[in-house]
């Protein structure tokens, strides 16, 4: 289903994606040990936002790098601090910002690379029960069409920054190049 929102919810939403910074993680633990592999997909630099107690939504960002001869697909997810967690896309049409969900999930093509971030595609955890705390991390369980469930980590980096402090940008960083949502 497609949701496109009103200019203030879409001012709020966008504080919401880009208001707080991005801290690179592995998605496993608070080590260097690397990205989570499920199938052929590997999954990295998974982080969210810090929020404020009474803030219903929450931004997550990752890297999808599928490996193998076969497309996947990220159709969505579950966390226990939110109600719902959704795969979204941010674009301009007709000049004008627009959020809406991916019903159908982001296609993870072979042999590419997918890059979740501000500005472009990102999970949208929805109806949050509690504040996500800087320095904390969260579980959520991703589902893709072919290789199932997998549990990510991810690191919540604080309110007002526009990057990861630790971000590389052989890790394909948050600088320059960050409206673009899908490299190769």
């Amino acid at each position: 289903m497609i949701r496109t929102l009103s200019r203030a919810a879409l001012a709020a939403a966008s504080l919401l994606v880009l208001a707080a910074p991005a801290l690179s993680h592995d998605g496993h633990d608070h080590g260097e040990a690397g990205p989570v592999v499920v199938g052929d997909l590997e999954i990295s630099g998974a982080f969210t936002r810090a929020t404020l107690p009474s803030q219903p939504a929450g931004g997550g960002y990752l890297v999808i790098t599928n490996t193998g001869d076969e497309d996947d697909r990220l159709l969505d997810g579950a966390a226990s601090f939110a109600g719902d967690v959704q795969v979204h896309e941010m674009a301009v049409v007709n000049d004008v910002m627009n959020m809406r969900e991916l019903a159908d999930g982001l296609a993870i093509p072979a042999g590419e690379t997918v890059t979740l971030q501000p500005g472009g595609y990102h999970l949208m955890f929805m109806g949050l029960s509690e504040p996500l705390v800087e320095g904390e991390t969260v579980t959520v369980t991703l589902e893709f069409e072919r290789a199932g469930e997998v549990e990510v980590s991810f690191a919540i980096a604080a309110a007002g920054a526009r990057g990861a402090p630790d971000d590389h940008p052989a890790h394909g960083g948050h600088g320059e190049h960050e409206d673009a949502a899908h490299t190769h």
